[in-house]
Parts: C-alpha cells; sequence; structure tokens
C-alpha cells in the first residue's frame, strides 16, 4: 500500500512492438526478446511459447501475458486454462532423452489485496498439456507447430485424483489426445462442459 492507504496499481501494460528503444543503450527491445528467448527449448521459453500458441488457438482476447495470474489462458466465453509444456529434448546436454512429466498442477490462489490463499487447489477449469515431440535435436523446430502433441483435461479429473503433477499415464488414461495444434480450441470447450 502506498502511504496514504491506497493501494498502489500498476498501469495496463501495452503491447510492445519491438522497436522501443532501450534509452541510453542503442538497443531495442527486439534485440532484448532477441537475447532473452532466442532459444525456445529452454523450459522457460517453451512454456511461454506453449502458452502463447494456446492463446492464439482459442483466441483469447488479452493482448499481453500476465505471469502472475492464476491461471495462463482465458477463452472469449470465460474459461481458464492452465498451459503446461514438456519436451524430451532440452536447452541442454543430456545423456538421455527427458521423461514427460508435468507438475505445478496444484498452487496457491493469488488475489491483488488479500495475498496467497491459505490451501493448495486447482486454479482453471481446464488443463492443456503441450508436448515437443522431436527426439533429435537435427529434428527439432521450435518454430513448427507441427512438432507439439496437445492433450486437454478437465480439472476436474485433477481434483479427483488429487495430484500435483502427472506424467503420461494420465494423459493417456484422462485427457483428450494426442491432439493437432487446430484441435486445441474444441477440446477445451468440451473439457470445460460440466
Amino acid at each position: 500500500m502506498g502511504r496514504d492507504g491506497t493501494w498502489l496499481q500498476p498501469a495496463p501494460v501495452t503491447p510492445l512492438t519491438g522497436d522501443e528503444s532501450l534509452s541510453g543503450t542503442g538497443a531495442t527491445v527486439r534485440d532484448f526478446w532477441s537475447f532473452a528467448l532466442s532459444d525456445l527449448k529452454t523450459n522457460i521459453a517453451r512454456g511461454v511459447l506453449a502458452e502463447f500458441l494456446v492463446a492464439r488457438a482459442v483466441g483469447a482476447q488479452e493482448a499481453v501475458r500476465v505471469s502472475w495470474d492464476n491461471f495462463d489462458v482465458r477463452t472469449p466465453e470465460g474459461i481458464r486454462i492452465e498451459v503446461k509444456s514438456s519436451a524430451y529434448l532440452q536447452g541442454w546436454h543430456q545423456k538421455v532423452l527427458s521423461t514427460i512429466r508435468f507438475s505445478g498442477l496444484t498452487g496457491l490462489a493469488w488475489d491483488d489485496k488479500e495475498g496467497w490463499g491459505a490451501e493448495r487447489e486447482v486454479r482453471a477449469d481446464v488443463f492443456v498439456f503441450g508436448i515437443q515431440t522431436r527426439k533429435t535435436h537435427e529434428d527439432y523446430d521450435a518454430l513448427d507447430v507441427a512438432q507439439w502433441d496437445w492433450y486437454v483435461a478437465s480439472a476436474s479429473s485433477v481434483v479427483e485424483n488429487g495430484i500435483r503433477s502427472v506424467g503420461m499415464g494420465f494423459l493417456e488414461r484422462y485427457a483428450e489426445g494426442p491432439l493437432g495444434y487446430e484441435e486445441i480450441a474444441s477440446a477445451v470447450r468440451a473439457s470445460a462442459r460440466p
């Protein structure tokens, strides 16, 4: 809170184009993006890319990602989506392929005025799990959405099983998939129905 007891509320975020200058550096926002996010194999970048792809697939209307929100994407109808991503290959040296695993299915809810909730909970209506499927670096194309398999599961399947992380066994039993990119939106809407 501010000194006068009022909430310090940030201004709405305006989408950047990349051409904006970082004052006094001779660099642009695009230069920063290139520096920070060029390796789309890294867990952080791949996760944000998966959120972006799902947002586009379902027609989300938010122009800017809210990194601290209780879920990742909202459809125009108000369906709250948590997006999780995994891959066999990582941006570092590996002896073996990574095991497909998704964690953080539950968490403490955040409220701007109340702070953190007291108990872990599922904070979305639907989960979308994205798997980058390539198993050799030569075949991996981070810009090819056809290289992803998508699985969609209702939040109730997570709640009913009382789980905080899942692997392929859960997806094969409780989720719709593997799906192509163009099938995400209809699967999300179907999974959100009671």
